[in-house]
């Protein structure tokens, strides 16, 4: 950020850019000097007073001061373009669910997978890539697979959406292990975030006379989906022969009454589920490990 952008407040502990030299141009404090905000100008045109610490005061300008927290923080080198390390890309959301009309949206989700000289390097790699304008998230490959293990709707879903549109050698690896995934942390994850959300609908039907219909549409559908991968071990991301009674959700056509009486006759479905499910109670982090070592080795000698 431009230095010269805002106003330090007083106080604040600064670290001095330039050095202050007598008339003669003797050097009475050198640059990198740290001291103490003891005034703030009106404007940006004018100069600060910075106390030291053998207590005299010097003015500077905003320019010549840093404040000292950010004084120790490396330059970053310029961010790189992260897309070409994309090596899984697909589409989620109301496209993937058959839920989508002509108004809506293509989201676009994944995992992408640095050079390991970009992973290793001081300044890391992002956990996350987002593109609000294009609607695409990618998640980095450790984060990915942490988030699947947790049973994470969002994630979960990318591993099974129809609508694939770029998948590497390392993505097709992973989708061929998609199952080791799946596990009652399901129920947990479903029930637990379903069972929040309707609480707040209801409080807003009670406190302001409506609800938004959209969530409600797709957490009935998160449990129909819950409820799939419990009794056939997979995610089943279109909705198939709930679409129609599911938009009738989404349009507020269905009294709450009846939605509500929907998501209870799930639960207690989602219920006898979990008591019959032969998923595992955990995921198999053995073989999602395995697969994240073998990844990363797989970028040893790439050129980031």
């Amino acid at each position: 950020m431009n230095p010269d952008l805002h106003l330090l407040p007083i106080g604040t502990q600064v670290v001095t850019r330039t050095a202050v030299h007598t008339p003669s141009g003797e050097v009475t404090r050198p640059a990198g000097s740290v001291g103490v905000v003891r005034q703030v100008p009106a404007d940006l045109q004018h100069a600060y007073r910075v106390q030291f610490p053998g207590g005299r005061e010097q003015t500077f300008l905003r320019r010549d001061l840093e404040v000292r927290k950010q004084h120790h923080t490396p330059d970053l080198p310029e961010a790189p373009d992260w897309t070409p390390w994309v090596q899984y890309r697909c589409v989620v959301g109301s496209r993937a669910f058959g839920l989508d009309t002509e108004d809506s949206d293509t989201d676009r989700r994944g995992f992408y997978l640095a050079p390991a000289d970009r992973h290793w390097s001081l300044w890391g790699v992002p956990e996350q890539l987002e593109n609000d304008a294009t609607q695409e998230t990618y998640w980095e490959l450790q984060k990915f697979l942490s988030l699947a293990l947790k049973a994470n709707p969002n994630v979960l879903e990318c591993l099974y959406t129809p609508l694939i549109e770029t998948a590497s050698p390392i993505a097709q690896e992973l989708l061929s292990m998609r199952g080791a995934f799946l596990s009652t942390l399901v129920y947990q994850t479903y029930n637990g975030y379903v069972l929040s959300q309707f609480k707040k609908l209801d409080a807003d039907l009670r406190n302001h006379g409506k609800i938004r219909w959209k969530h409600a549409m797709h957490l009935i559908r998160l449990l129909l989906s819950g409820i799939a991968v419990l009794e056939r071990g997979e995610v089943s991301v279109h909705v198939g022969e709930h679409r129609e009674r599911l938009l009738t959700v989404k349009r507020g056509e269905l009294p709450w009454a009846e939605v509500n009486a929907w998501r209870l006759d799930l639960h207690a479905r989602f219920d006898t589920a979990l008591t019959r499910t032969t998923l595992p109670e955990r995921p198999d982090y053995a073989q999602v490990n395995a697969f994240l070592v073998r990844a990363r080795r797989s970028m040893l000698d790439v050129k980031g």
